[in-house]
């Protein structure tokens, strides 16, 4: 029996020490609510779930950044909202005032209105923003655009698009044929000698039929002849007793004058009466019958005019041809008018945890002013202007859906975006809390186990105390 060293106490003191650590780390979890409260705790654990920590957090702003996005879109589309009701009501304006029932004083208060809505579509662009980001008025300095061309309303008319330029096929006009050119209706005539090379020989045995200002005539190979098949002389076609001989195909080409009427099979020429000094491919005595090539000439100052609608830089012809009644053809060249205004906006929403570019969901969105509209000073104010506007118009709705389409089609994606952030951050969290958090239940069987084992090692302490009371019997 021994007094300097009491191994039962020792023993009972280190296990009680040991006890004692084990139920304030089981304290500290319970308390805290986490497993790991620092490195010692799992130092790999905390290396996993900070790394977790980083995504979720990552991810949570993600995902209001995508919100932030939608709440910008909607923004915009609403004020564009607004841009398509003005829209509609301007081209049921120039619809109107197009119609001829309309006076002068009529489409003045219509130009009015119109004139009141284009100042509040640019106000709409200049003032819509979200955040101190203007959405509507594009980004960056002014700079000149494009204007869409136009085919004026004209029947068979080809644009093709070449970027600063159109290339321009017109419906190819023959005589007789019925065209409409800015509201006024022609007919196609043709000069006396183009009816005059329609008149071709046929043969002895099988003529050709042609009747010239009322009068049959027949063809052969060489001769003409009346409609019973007789031979006829060159004065029964000049009326110049003086011309002898038979007539030939010449003489009746030559008996078609300005004026003359030609009947080719079931078709009926008429031949124009445009003097040369004063020849503008219209005839004399009918304004409404004009050349192929008049019709060509002002169609082309129809389309140019029609594709200069919105444009500070009006359209040109680039085909000289085409100024002149007789050389203009059914193709030119249009050089597009142009008009400046600011490029698109373009902002990135980063809906991401990582720099990853595929992170970024880009949002463009056009300068939706008049301007970028193609509608800057449009006129309504005669028929003819008002039924050119109705084309632009038309273009600026098709303009405005087509960036309401876009924004929607972007809105659609964030909101499947953000359904799968939030996704991806409850199932991150729920692996985060696996390592991390404290499984409440077993940490309070842990702490119940060392409450009483620190409790018995009090208890077992104080006994190994008490055994070296023996020796004071020995002293006695």
């Amino acid at each position: 029996m021994v007094v300097q060293h009491n191994m039962q106490a020792a023993n009972a003191n280190r296990m009680l020490n040991v006890t004692t650590g084990q139920q304030a780390k089981s304290t500290e979890k319970l308390s805290s609510g986490y497993r790991i409260n620092r490195a010692a705790d799992d130092a790999a654990g905390l290396t996993i779930s900070e790394k977790m920590r980083k995504q979720i957090k990552g991810l949570d702003r993600a995902s209001t950044n995508a919100e932030d996005g939608v709440s910008a879109v909607q923004t915009a589309e609403g004020a564009l909202t607004e841009v398509h009701s003005m829209l509609q009501r301007m081209n049921e304006l120039a619809t109107q005032s197009a119609n001829g029932t309309n006076s002068n004083t009529d489409r003045k208060a219509i130009q009015d209105e119109i004139d009141q809505l284009t100042t509040e579509i640019d106000r709409v662009s200049e003032t819509t923003k979200f955040n101190e980001t203007y959405l509507l008025k594009g980004d960056g300095s002014e700079k000149a655009h494009n204007v869409n061309a136009h085919d004026a309303g004209l029947d068979g008319v080809t644009l093709t698009d070449k970027g600063n330029t159109v290339d321009v096929t017109l419906k190819t006009l023959n005589a007789g044929d019925k065209i409409s050119i800015a509201g006024k209706n022609y007919t196609i005539g043709s000069k006396a000698a183009d009816i005059a090379a329609k008149i071709e020989a046929g043969t002895d045995t099988a003529k050709k039929s042609y009747t010239v200002n009322g009068t049959t005539y027949q063809v052969g190979t060489t001769n003409v002849f009346d409609s019973a098949g007789n031979k006829i002389k060159k004065s029964d076609l000049t009326g110049n007793a003086g011309d002898t001989g038979d007539a030939v195909l010449k003489d009746l080409q030559d008996l078609v004058k300005d004026g003359s009427t030609v009947t080719i099979g079931t078709k009926t020429y008429t031949a124009m009466t445009d003097k040369d000094g004063g020849a503008d491919g219209i005839d004399d005595n009918d304004s409404t019958v004009i050349t192929d090539g008049k019709a060509y000439q002002l169609q082309t100052a129809e389309i140019v005019k029609a594709s200069s609608i919105g444009a500070d830089t009006a359209a040109t012809n680039a085909t000289n041809a085409n100024d002149a009644y007789d050389t203009a053809t059914t193709t030119f060249t249009l050089n597009k008018g142009n008009v400046s205004y600011k490029d698109g906006l373009s902002f990135n929403l980063h809906v991401g945890a990582d720099a990853d570019m595929t992170n970024k969901i880009a949002v463009n969105i056009d300068s939706m002013n008049s301007a970028g509209l193609g509608i800057k000073g449009i006129k309504a104010d005669t028929e003819q202007d008002a039924t050119y506007a109705i084309d632009a118009i038309a273009d600026a709705i098709s303009t405005v859906s087509s960036q309401r389409s876009a924004l929607g089609a972007v809105q659609n994606r964030l909101e499947h975006t953000i359904n799968n952030l939030d996704n991806v951050v409850e199932n991150t969290t729920s692996a985060e809390s696996r390592i991390r958090d404290t499984d409440m239940a077993e940490e309070m069987v842990n702490y119940s186990k060392n409450n009483i084992l620190a409790q018995a090692g009090q208890s077992m302490l104080a006994q190994a105390n008490q055994s070296n009371q023996g020796v004071l019997s020995l002293l006695q």
